[in-house]
This record gives C-alpha cells, structure tokens and sequence, in this order.
C-alpha cells in the first residue's frame, strides 16, 4: 500500500478538494481537505476517512493513520504549517 493508493482510495469514495497522504510500510498520515467536514464532530470526520479505508486497515494493509480534516478555509490559514513535505 503506498499513499497514492490511499489518495486513490480515499478520492473515489469522498468528496473531497484536497488529499494529501504521507508515510510508507503501514503507517501513514493523512490531511483531508472537504466542505463536507464543516458541520462535523470531530469523530464523524474522523469516521469519514476510516470508512473507506476498513478493508485496508482490517487486512493489514495499513496498521497506524493519523488524520488530520480541514475545511477549505480552514486549510487556507493551515496550510503553510501542514503540509507535506
């Protein structure tokens, strides 16, 4: 698994305008960018991103993922400090 086929993954399945993962064996890191997360609790966004990625995650595929969800105006003012090298 690498994190173009979670990008893939997570495009196919969300709305989303941005998706950038990082990381490499089965940990990976991913910023998620959608309006959708606007009226969100933090564990439905959360939740959001996990959805498509159970299967991965149930067969090993992918063992630890930090996410991190931002609206678009919120990832204007966020994404200096946190995007991926």
């Amino acid at each position: 698994m690498t994190p173009k086929d979670i990008e893939a993954i997570l495009q196919a399945a969300l709305e989303l305008d941005e998706v950038h993962v990082t990381g490499e064996g089965q940990s990976f890191q991913v910023i998620a960018v959608s309006a959708a997360f606007a009226d969100l609790s933090p564990v439905k966004k959360q939740q959001m991103i996990y959805r498509p990625l159970n299967d991965k995650i149930h067969d090993g595929s992918i063992h630890a993922l930090s996410i991190k969800t931002y609206t678009p105006e919120k990832w204007q003012r966020e994404k200096l400090l946190n995007m991926p090298s």
